[in-house]
């Protein structure tokens, strides 16, 4: 029953930045640990970042080498959304961006039991 809704893409230059949204039903978002993947035409989906909670108002992040400094991954348990705030924008970084949740960190596709439907970022020259 847990499903995932993003949000957020659309065409940018680049330099320029986008936040993504994700917005969970179907759950108990407390006990999920959530991500962001991405799937550029032709390429594997590949991991962007993760999220999982210390406590309740702490969480630990993880990113991919290729996002590390210019992306941001959040979440707000009282609204059930995950976002991911997109900075400095590159032309590789245009995919289709997919929310991920899971019971252990998604920090590998085999990771994931949910998946969102995707949304693109073109990111232009």
């Amino acid at each position: 029953q847990v499903q995932l809704v993003e949000s957020g893409g659309g065409l940018v230059q680049a330099g320029g930045s986008l936040r993504l949204s994700c917005e969970a039903s179907g759950c108990t978002f407390s006990t999920l640990a959530m991500g962001w993947f991405r799937q550029a035409p032709g390429k594997e989906r590949e991991f962007v970042a993760a999220i999982s909670l210390v406590s309740l108002s702490a969480a630990r992040t993880y990113y991919a080498d290729s996002v590390k400094g210019r992306f941001t991954i959040s979440r707000n348990n009282a609204k059930n959304m995950e976002f991911l705030q997109m900075n400095s924008l590159k032309p590789e970084d245009t995919a289709v961006y997919y929310c991920a949740a899971g019971t252990t960190i998604p920090r590998y596709i085999n990771d994931v039991n949910y998946w969102g439907k995707g949304t693109l970022v073109t990111v232009s020259s």
